[in-house]
């Protein structure tokens, strides 16, 4: 009886590790998301972090050596997540939430080319392309959440 209600618990605690949502955010999260990302990816991030007119771009490093930028808003808010690096980073880590938008709406649309990418679904867009174990290049926003004036070339 004892192994059964130890078996019980331990099964319960998994369940919710598992089934809880996950304590960091990502793209449309606050500015704690960005060292959880971090973290959560084992990233090296860039000792100066740009600010611009009203947003604030962090830099990181992955372990393969992927270079990712997240774009903070004056109040706080990821509003847009840039990649470039020989390797694709891990991107439900860095979209949360909208990650399963993108797949959703990948599988819905008619796709460019092997090597490209761009969806819109909502205020959501991303844009990726690149050539396997080569190079890859990406972007993803919340096009409701940019900061008034910016330029989307000032987001690569």
């Amino acid at each position: 009886m004892r192994n059964l209600a130890l078996a019980f618990t331990a099964l319960s605690v998994c369940m919710s590790v598992v089934l809880c949502p996950s304590a960091h955010a990502t793209l449309g999260g606050g500015l704690d998301s960005v060292e959880s990302d971090r973290v959560q990816l084992k990233a090296r991030t860039k000792a100066v972090v740009s600010t611009h007119g009203g947003y604030s771009v962090h830099e990181m490093t992955l372990p393969g050596g992927t270079l990712v930028r997240q774009y903070v808003s004056g109040s706080g808010t990821v509003f847009a997540v840039t990649w470039s690096g020989q390797f694709k980073p891990n991107l439900r880590q860095l979209l949360g939430a909208h990650f399963d938008t993108m797949v959703s709406t990948q599988t819905a649309a008619p796709k460019a080319g092997r090597s490209h990418l761009r969806i819109r679904s909502g205020d959501l867009v991303v844009e990726s392309q690149g050539h396997l174990n080569l190079q890859y290049y990406g972007r993803a926003y919340l096009a409701n959440e940019l900061p008034a004036g910016l330029n989307l070339s000032n987001i690569e």
